[in-house]
């Protein structure tokens, strides 16, 4: 059994990777830290155009699967990438597609494709809650309208996308439902997070009016879309969560060669062997659990697959914090200067830690899979 990267993929990581090292190095996401609108609307337009977008050829898409949707997310962890490609591709574009509305996919994606259409997916509202229970935003049905009044948190770069999905109580359960940015009615307050790097936005919805042909999917069906979008988002976080992780490694090992205490190199105790050894068994342990979940996801989608989402983002919300804390300490006092980069990968990894499931969420989703028997092999190590 081969567990490699096949060579497309390979040449996809290296892509990906330098582009990202020349055009937005650390000194680019500094500045993007500071900026309203969290990104460079032209460096966005060029990491769309090399065509890695995993919708469908017709939109404009180059078809990747989750496996290599994974592996240009952990380059953007490496980063980390500051930008609406999460809010975009990963949230609204899983979103679309799951919802099965070819008319949305043509309205939408050909725009999104070529980089002048950026969105984003509004969830959250009252409470940390990732469940159906969580989306009590009603959409009422006025002639050929529909209403939205209420409140969306947390919004992935919700202050500068042209289009929200809005996930809200419509008909006889849960709908979907495109609002532009410029909507009469809808008011955007950005909201500071830890992580000045993903932006974020609280929406409020004051009788916000959209026509009837903004709703994506069927009313009142669309459950099932916002599942598979958010299991979608949790393993796309795992991955962006491992490649801080992964970087923050690669600082240490190196820092670790350099840095000389009581005449040699820190390296050479003891102490940092082990911590550092610890580092790499929490990152290849977490590698295994992303990979899998992405693989789980593939195709028609293995039996597990929901498991498996879910054991990658309990794994990642607990290792990606620990492996880039655990850098910083082997940085010594530097490590925890503002100068210095570490903090950056830190804040990425508690930005994502309770986005999309945190720990407690996602290990109770595990145990509800293994109790319906829908884990296969994992079924067995966790019963």
């Amino acid at each position: 059994m081969d567990f490699d990267f096949s060579e497309d993929q390979v040449m996809l990581r290296n892509l990906v990777r330098e582009f990202l090292t020349e055009q937005t190095p650390v000194a680019h996401v500094r500045k993007m830290m500071e900026d309203e609108a969290g990104y460079d609307t032209a460096i966005y337009k060029q990491l769309i155009g090399l065509g890695i977008t995993p919708f469908p050829e017709q939109y404009g898409g180059g078809e990747l699967g989750m496996i290599e949707q994974c592996i240009i997310l952990e380059e953007m962890g490496r980063i980390p990438y500051p930008g609406p490609w999460f809010s975009t591709v990963v949230l609204a574009g899983s979103a679309i597609m799951a919802s099965g509305d070819e008319n949305a996919m043509a309205r939408y994606l050909p725009d999104v494709c070529n980089g002048d259409l950026t969105m984003s997916f509004a969830f959250l509202e009252d409470s940390i809650s990732w469940g159906p229970d969580a989306v009590k935003m009603a959409a009422t049905k006025e002639g050929d309208e529909f209403v939205l009044t209420g409140e969306k948190r947390f919004v992935p770069f919700g202050q500068s996308a042209d289009v929200i999905i809005v996930a809200v109580r419509s008909g006889e359960g849960h709908s979907l439902i495109a609002v532009p940015k410029g909507a009469s009615g809808l008011s955007i307050t950005a909201t500071p997070m830890l992580d000045l790097t993903s932006k974020a936005a609280t929406l409020t919805f004051d009788n916000v009016r959209v026509p009837s042909e903004n709703l994506i999917g069927t009313e009142g069906g669309a459950w099932d879309a916002i599942d598979a979008t958010l299991m979608a988002a949790a393993v796309g976080a795992s991955a962006e969560m491992l490649g801080a992780s992964r970087k923050s490694l690669e600082m240490s090992t190196d820092y670790a060669k350099v840095r000389k205490q009581f005449g040699q190199f820190i390296g050479q105790f003891q102490a940092v062997k082990h911590m550092l050894a610890e580092m790499l068994e929490q990152v290849e342990n977490s590698h295994a659990a992303v990979y899998y979940a992405a693989w789980a996801m593939c195709g028609e989608g293995a039996h597990d697959m929901k498991m498996a989402a879910s054991v990658a983002k309990a794994t990642l919300n607990e290792s990606s914090k620990k492996v880039c804390g655990d850098a910083i300490q082997a940085h010594g006092g530097i490590g925890y200067t503002w100068e210095y980069d570490l903090h950056l990968y830190w804040k990425r990894a508690k930005y994502y830690e309770p986005m999309f499931g945190d720990t407690a969420f996602h290990r109770e989703k595990i145990l509800e899979e293994a109790l319906h028997g829908r884990g296969g092999a994992l079924t067995e190590a966790v019963v």
